[in-house]
């Protein structure tokens, strides 16, 4: 693999320089995509010391350098008609994956074995870990990172991040539950096991508060094994005073508790909010 990162990063290096007919450059490229497509390799993943996000930039990079390399083809289904760069993934049956009618995935995506894809959508270069549900019309953005028997309910928004190549995407934990219309953009972290209520918008620049101290815990990143929801909070600026989003944590969970819905649903509804 190093041999292969160094050709990589030597082709990004004079990038400018490079098109559709450089199939030299398109044969090294294509491997480190394969490798991202078969669960291989992966954009970023979490160090277990630090707790930090490693991000493996030369991966990113070669999704860059493929939509260079690629010219736009035509794509056929049926009455529908296609033009990407990219084709989409296929093999899924032995795979041991679900995909509904309506589900597309990219190649250079990789899909762990029991993921379930309602009508969706995953994107290059992210990662679905085993078990997890992708619910209709939620959507997976580029280098997303996503764990193992997560659901992300209908109409999640997971944000891509692919650019700039070092910049760390979406973290979602193992265990984790999504609620419904949820938008998790620009390198935010949901821990494992938390939760997040419908409708909750977190990005690195939303605070995320503990309700009972009124800490604020960090910005853009879920505790695990907590129960958070989106709110806000009043700020004061020369216009006046406004309503500025927050994400509160409710509630804190024993480390692996399962999630038990009706429990779940019965702190939320105390709190006149909803998963």
């Amino acid at each position: 693999m190093a041999d292969l990162q160094s050709q990589i990063e030597e082709l990004w290096a004079r990038a400018g320089e490079l098109g559709p007919s450089d199939v030299d450059a398109l044969e090294v490229v294509n491997q480190a995509i394969e490798m991202l497509d078969k669960g291989e390799a992966r954009v970023a993943e979490i160090d277990a010391e630090t707790g930090e996000v490693v991000v493996h930039s030369w991966l990113k990079t070669a999704i860059l350098l493929l939509f260079r390399l690629r010219s736009i083809a035509t794509t056929e289904l049926g009455q529908f008609e296609y033009a990407d760069k990219l084709p989409l993934k296929r093999g899924y049956q032995e795979a041991g994956v679900r995909v509904v009618p309506g589900a597309s995935a990219r190649w250079g995506s990789f899909l762990d074995r029991g993921v379930i894809l309602m009508p969706s959508y995953v994107n290059i270069g992210a990662r679905v870990g085993a078990e997890t549900m992708v619910d209709t019309w939620a959507t997976v953005g580029s280098c997303a990172q996503i764990g193992a028997r997560v659901h992300l309910s209908g109409g999640v928004g997971i944000g891509g991040v692919l650019e700039p190549p070092n910049a760390a995407p979406v973290m979602v934990g193992d265990d984790a539950m999504i609620g419904s219309r949820c938008m998790v953009t620009q390198g935010a972290r949901v821990g494992e096991g938390a939760v997040l209520g419908e409708g909750t918008i977190l990005n690195p620049s939303i605070p995320v508060i503990d309700a009972e101290t009124g800490e604020e815990l960090g910005r853009g990143s879920v505790p695990a094994w907590s129960v958070a929801v989106g709110a806000s909070r009043r700020r004061e600026f020369p216009g006046g005073e406004f309503f500025m989003p927050c994400v509160l944590v409710l509630k804190r969970l024993d480390p692996g508790q399962r999630h038990d819905k009706a429990q779940l649903e019965a702190v939320l509804r105390e709190q006149q909010v909803s998963t």
